[in-house]
């Protein structure tokens, strides 16, 4: 048995993650010899409770299908952090967490970047119509004369970012850029964002304005179904909506009668309240009728290069917090 114990709750290889590992230890002074690592593929909750009870770090599973809830947090007698490879961490009960003082910590922005130029493709494949495009072609259509009185530029745009987090950032950098207007709406005002030249707005009047609207806010009692009929209602009937966030912040059905009836003019989202979708989730069908609706299947954030930042992300927290400092990226506690 080792001297410390690290218990992984994401399907990965032990041999792939000691590899990973092994020059972040070194960097903190801990031999890999000394590390016990125990990993789960699969939701058996018996077995991890008996895993956790002794665990040093838990890393949570970047899946989501193995929760961490009040019950299995008070079996984690020693735990120093819970640290989740992912930005969302709505699987665990942070608040469960915190009363027993054990921090919970995400990737911070190691896949701004990459969930940032998603959205900007999102984006520009609605503006565009490119998968109509595509497809017609491919099917021997030449639509031309079609879609040049339909498609349009992402420049002169008023681009509304709901969630001034980092992704939130990134993407509002890269849509100035591209010379669009940028405003935001997000629970707290940020002055250093308003310096570069973005400015906030309401919300009523962020989902007024917008011709692009996109969401980065985290899944909360408070987002959850933040955007449903009423809001869609209060959007231009030329506007974009991209969810590249948590499927639960919107009301999926309310999104697919949207672009159907021409509240507004497409859709786009990478994330969907169950994951897969089943097949005759509203936002397929209505892909599949030909709407400009674009899915992807939870993929943003997941680049190689994001995903190695992901992982030196979390190994570095892990093998700091082994080594007695306090860890980044919290977000249960002070």
């Amino acid at each position: 048995m080792g001297k410390y114990k690290i218990v992984v709750l994401s399907p990965v290889p032990e041999a792939l993650l000691r590899m990973w590992a092994a020059p972040i230890a070194q960097k903190y002074g801990i031999s890999l010899e000394d590390v016990e690592v125990v990993t789960f593929f699969e939701p058996n909750y018996d077995e991890i409770s008996r895993e956790v009870a002794n665990a040093d770090v838990v890393v949570g599973d970047y899946t989501f299908r193995i929760k961490i809830d009040a019950s299995l947090c008070g079996k984690m007698a020693k735990v120093k952090l819970i640290q989740q490879p992912s930005t969302g961490y709505d699987h665990i009960d942070v608040e469960s967490c915190a009363k027993r003082g054990i921090p919970v910590a995400n990737i911070g922005g190691a896949n701004a970047i990459s969930v940032a130029e998603h959205t900007i493709m999102l984006a520009l494949m609605l503006l565009k119509r490119a998968v109509y495009a595509h497809e017609r072609l491919v099917g021997g259509q030449w639509t031309q004369g079609e879609l040049m009185n339909i498609i349009g530029e992402i420049y002169g745009k008023t681009w509304g970012v709901l969630g001034m987090g980092r992704i939130g950032r990134e993407v509002a950098v890269r849509a100035m850029s591209f010379g669009a207007k940028v405003v935001y709406y997000d629970v707290v005002r940020k002055e250093d964002v308003e310096k570069l030249g973005v400015e906030y707005r309401p919300f009523n009047r962020l989902l007024a304005e917008s011709d692009i609207l996109s969401i980065h806010v985290p899944l909360t009692p408070q987002t959850r179904g933040m955007i449903g009929e009423r809001e869609l209602r209060i959007m231009k009937p030329n506007a974009v909506l991209i969810n590249v966030s948590r499927g639960e912040i919107t009301d999926e059905a309310a999104l697919a009668k949207a672009v159907r009836e021409g509240w507004i003019a497409g859709v786009g989202v990478d994330v969907f309240s169950t994951e897969p979708p089943p097949h005759d989730h509203p936002l397929l069908q209505a892909a599949r009728e030909g709407l400009n609706v674009i899915v992807t299947p939870h993929i943003a954030g997941a680049t190689n290069e994001a995903r190695m930042r992901i992982i030196n992300v979390t190994l570095e927290n892990v093998f700091k917090v082994l080594a007695g400092l306090k860890p980044d990226n919290v977000v249960n506690m002070p």
